[in-house]
C-alpha cells in the first residue's frame, strides 16, 4: 500500500501541531467551560481534570453573552464499535483546527462563548484491532453568542474561496468547496487534493485527498477535520456518516 503525504501529515508517534488563534476558554474533563474566549484548548489525562486558558484582550467574548459556556464531553461523537479504533480523546483546538491559506477557521471572533477539542481514531469496518488505524477526525465546537455561528459560516465560505490551492511542504493542494444540503442548519464541506507521495517524498502517481465538514446548529458550530494514517487520503464515507452523527449529537445536547 503506497504512502502518501498529506497537508496536515499525521504520523502515530507523532502530530503535526498547527497553531492558530483560539478564541474560547475551555474547561474539559466530564465538560468543557469557558467564562472568556482565550487562545485554545487545554488536554485532559485520564482523571476529569479543570483547565482554564489565559483570555486575550482582543477576542473575549461579549459581557452580554447568552450562549453556553459549557461543552460537555458527551456534546462530541463518538464513533460506532465498528468503525472506532479508539475512543475520543481531549486535543487542544490549535492542534484540531485545520489551516489552508491562512487562519480560515480560528475567525470566531469576540462572539465565541467557549470551544473545546476532540479526536477520533477509525479504522475500516471488518478490520482487526491489530491492523494500524485507517485515519483520525479531529472535531471542535464553538459556541456563539447572538448571531456569531452565522456571520462564522459567512466569513469562512469567503476566506476558503480566496484560497483555491496553497504550498504544503513545497506541494501544491487543492482546496474545493460546496454546501451540504441536509446536514444542520448550514453545513459546509472542503476538500483538499494533492499529488500522492511516499514517505520518502517521492511521487507514486495519482491524487490523494482529504476533507474538513463545517456544519452549524443554531448557535453552535463543529468543525470535521478528517486525516488519513501515515499520510493516506482520509475516508469521505466515513466523515460524512460522522459529521452527521455529530449534528445529530449536538442537537439532542442543546435540547
Amino acid at each position: 500500500m503506497s504512502r502518501h503525504t498529506p497537508p496536515p501529515t499525521i504520523r502515530a508517534p507523532r502530530m503535526l501541531a498547527i497553531v492558530l488563534p483560539l478564541l474560547g476558554t475551555v474547561a474539559l474533563g466530564s465538560a468543557c467551560t469557558a467564562d472568556d474566549a482565550g487562545t485554545d484548548a487545554v488536554s485532559s489525562t485520564a482523571t476529569p481534570t479543570t483547565a482554564t486558558a489565559t483570555p486575550s484582550q482582543t477576542d473575549q467574548p461579549s459581557a452580554s453573552a447568552s450562549a453556553p459556556t459549557t461543552i460537555p464531553t458527551s456534546a462530541f461523537v463518538e464513533l460506532p464499535a465498528e468503525l472506532r479504533k479508539s475512543s475520543r480523546r481531549t486535543t487542544p483546538v490549535a492542534e484540531a483546527l485545520p489551516k489552508l491559506c491562512g487562519n480560515e477557521f480560528g475567525t470566531g471572533g469576540r462572539q465565541v462563548t467557549a470551544s473545546a477539542a476532540m479526536t477520533v481514531t477509525y479504522k475500516k469496518a471488518g478490520e482487526p484491532d491489530t491492523n494500524v488505524p485507517q485515519g483520525m477526525i479531529h472535531q471542535t465546537i464553538f459556541t456563539f453568542d447572538g448571531d456569531g455561528a452565522v456571520a462564522y459560516l459567512q466569513r469562512l465560505r469567503d476566506a476558503v474561496q480566496a484560497c483555491p490551492s496553497y504550498d504544503q511542504g513545497g506541494n501544491p493542494v487543492a482546496v474545493k468547496s460546496r454546501a451540504m444540503p441536509g446536514v444542520g442548519d448550514d453545513a459546509l464541506l472542503v476538500s483538499r487534493t494533492w499529488a500522492a507521495t511516499s514517505l520518502n517524498g517521492e511521487r507514486t502517481g495519482g491524487d490523494a485527498s482529504s476533507q474538513i465538514a463545517v456544519a452549524r446548529v443554531d448557535g453552535v458550530v463543529t468543525v470535521f477535520d478528517d486525516q488519513g494514517w501515515e499520510g493516506t487520503s482520509g475516508n469521505p464515507d466515513i466523515l460524512d456518516r460522522t459529521v452527521r452523527d455529530g449534528v445529530r449529537t449536538i442537537d439532542a445536547w442543546q435540547r
